[in-house]
């Protein structure tokens, strides 16, 4: 899908200003006001979360209800019980929980259900099997805030403190204590912290209140349900990971140091991105395809040669999941193929048997290939559980609560969220939410924005601006990595790489030392790079090699150069055009593949961009000639005289 790169505003006077105040060079200043940071307080809290206190976890709504009665549970030996999520962030707040109430002396135990056979929250069924184990208070993390019916249900039978970090619904559960920064009477200044970061404030406040100490322990964990739960890493979030990436590093927790050794990190520095692509996938793997309770043990366990089993365990699934993935990605692509995508605003996809654990990352598959905001079922017994992936400028949340009479449950946020609904309903909710998104969307909602925060030519890239640029760290949710552009270079020895040759490698031409470029995915690119020049959008990053360090260049995007970008007028039409009639009079098929179709016309047709290529291509859609279909193109000569402005893009391109 082609992006349309936004270069930032350009805050250089500025910058120049705010870097004197705040002591730093004008290059992160201006990166500073690019993310709404224009304070001397703000800049300073970002630059330097490691110096910023924790906010005082009573602030937060019913806090001292909740330290309250687990101390008095703690007294008395009542038997405590944490329920959790089947995601990482559940999974980690968890043991989290756990693990700090047992130090504190509480009989403490854990609970997660299991995604396919209980699914999301609570559920009556399930609390009552809890109570009558013996548990006299169960605390929630990372989920409860919409279990009104199950509050009511379990009122008088055992005390419940619900933690999460949902959005609530128009009620609040009747719970003893109901913590969720979300609330609307809740002061606590930071609203984004994961449902590990509300079960840390929980821990903060326990060992406040029963031991004195200021608690700052179990960063480790904390950071690795933060990041995968996808909050934006700023303020406390921030705080929270750039700490935990350090414990992380050097954890002495069995489960960890297995975790680091099954994916080959022990002696890299770990970054966000690590946790996100790496560590919790295999951590997710549990709960998606078996039991989350393995996340937990693995990260409660004391023993090394469990954790290593465990570990490895984990890995093996996260393999089977990758398989069952595609097995599902592939059937939903087939359902795509009848749908019209360019006039679709929503994608609602279901299939039978399809595995619940998976889909939610199908559907972030689907959002990266087509931009639509998707929705994936997976349906069996005539029951759909569903999950969301949105896109910028579509919140999820309000489309499902406008859809909510199509529903038998949903929750979560803007851009992600999760659904249950009769399959018989599925039909009618699809048609419900193509009529809202039809009303909020725009054309201009479906082109991806590439955000650019300056032009830079990678020889302008010094040690002290690679210096300034790490200061950003960790990047994630609300503070991306910065991007930056350059028009016009010329790559070489562009090659495929990679056990399919799925990922791109080449270097830049006309510098005084060579800069390799990587580019994921994007294997198939070689010829154009070799071809032409392009303009690139990149991240810079140091890559270290038997303790060499060189500096290479992560592509996020790239094109024919614009600067070289010709629309294609009558001539180099009519070129086009005697190429396509050829092939076609040859009885050779026409590939629906511009890059392809352009190898074949430069062997015996005037040199040509891919860029004036694919127009030309776009034109003759626009006009009839060239219909696709099943990946190929019909080519369909006109009967009369043909009038080229009737195409938009030919009349764009060549104004009168």
């Amino acid at each position: 899908m082609e992006k349309e790169w936004s270069l930032l505003p350009d805050t250089s006077a500025r910058a120049v200003e705010f870097s004197q105040r705040i002591g730093t060079t004008p290059f992160t200043a201006a990166l500073l006001l690019h993310r709404g940071i224009t304070s001397d307080e703000e800049a300073r809290a970002f630059l330097h979360p490691e110096k910023q206190p924790f906010h005082d976890p009573f602030l937060m709504r019913d806090m001292e209800k909740a330290v309250s009665r687990i101390e008095q549970a703690i007294e008395a030996q009542e038997r405590i019980v944490v329920y959790g999520d089947y995601d990482v962030d559940g999974i980690t707040a968890t043991s989290l929980l756990c693990r700090n109430l047992r130090q504190l002396g509480a009989a403490a135990d854990y609970f997660i259900p299991h995604r396919q056979k209980d699914g999301y929250g609570l559920h009556k069924e399930t609390l009552d099997e809890i109570i009558a184990g013996g548990a006299r208070l169960i605390v929630t993390v990372d989920c409860g805030i919409s279990a009104v019916e199950e509050a009511a249900a379990a009122k008088d039978k055992v005390d419940l403190i619900i933690t999460d970090h949902h959005l609530p619904g128009k009620e609040l559960p009747k719970a003893l204590a109901v913590i969720d920064p979300h609330r609307a009477d809740c002061s606590y200044p930071d609203k984004n912290i994961a449902g590990v970061g509300v079960a840390f404030k929980l821990c903060q406040a326990l060992w406040q209140k029963m031991r004195g100490k200021a608690f700052t322990g179990d960063l480790d964990i904390v950071a690795l349900g933060t990041v995968a739960d996808v909050v934006p890493l700023l303020g406390e979030n921030r705080k929270i990971v750039q700490q935990g990436l350090r414990v992380l590093k050097k954890s002495k927790r069995p489960g960890i140091q297995a975790l680091l050794a099954v994916t080959e990190l022990q002696e890299k520095e770990i970054t966000a991105g690590h946790i996100g692509f790496v560590l919790a996938p295999r951590l997710n793997a549990a709960g998606r395809l078996a039991s989350a309770l393995r996340g937990v043990e693995l990260l409660l366990t004391e023993d090394g040669e469990e954790a290593q089993a465990i570990a490895e365990e984990l890995d093996a699934a996260n393999r089977e999941r990758q398989a069952v993935e595609q097995e599902i990605l592939q059937v939903a692509e087939k359902q795509i193929e009848e749908i019209d995508v360019k006039r679709a605003h929503v994608l609602v996809l279901h299939g039978e048997g399809w595995h619940p654990g998976v889909i939610g990352i199908v559907a972030s598959r689907i959002v990266e290939r087509y931009y639509r905001p998707t929705v994936i079922i997976a349906e069996e017994d005539g029951i759909g559980k569903g999950s969301c992936r949105s896109i910028r400028g579509f919140h999820m949340f309000e489309a499902l609560s406008a859809c909510g009479e199509h529903l038998l449950g949903f929750g979560g946020h803007a851009q992600a969220a999760g659904l249950s609904l009769r399959s018989a309903d599925v039909a009618s909710f699809r048609e419900a939410m193509e009529a809202y998104a039809a009303k909020v969307l725009t054309e201009e909602d479906f082109v991806p924005i590439l955000d650019i925060e300056l032009e830079l030519a990678p020889e302008k890239i010094t040690e002290q601006l690679m210096t300034e640029i790490k200061l950003l760290e960790p990047y994630g949710m609300g503070n991306p990595k910065p991007l930056f552009s350059t028009h016009g270079v010329r790559g070489s020895y562009a090659r495929q790489i990679g056990k399919e040759g799925q990922h791109l490698k080449f270097e830049l031409d006309g510098l005084d030392a060579s800069i390799d470029v990587l580019a994921w995915g994007k294997g198939e690119e070689a010829p154009l790079v070799n071809r032409e020049r392009i303009d690139i959008a990149y991240f810079p990053e140091y890559h270290v090699w038997r303790e060499k360090r060189s500096l290479q260049l992560m592509l996020e995007d790239f094109r024919p150069a614009r600067a070289e970008a010709k629309h294609p007028d009558r001539d180099a039409l009519a070129s086009v055009y005697r190429f396509l009639l050829a092939r076609q009079r040859a009885g050779e098929g026409l590939p629906a593949d511009a890059e392809k179709l352009l190898a074949e016309y430069l062997l015996h047709f005037p040199v040509m961009g891919i860029f004036t290529f694919q127009k030309a291509l776009q034109i003759f859609e626009e006009l009839g000639i060239l219909l696709p279909d099943d990946g190929r193109y019909a080519f369909c000569p006109p009967q009369e005289k043909l009038d080229l402005q009737k195409s938009r893009i030919f009349r764009e391109g060549n104004p009168l």
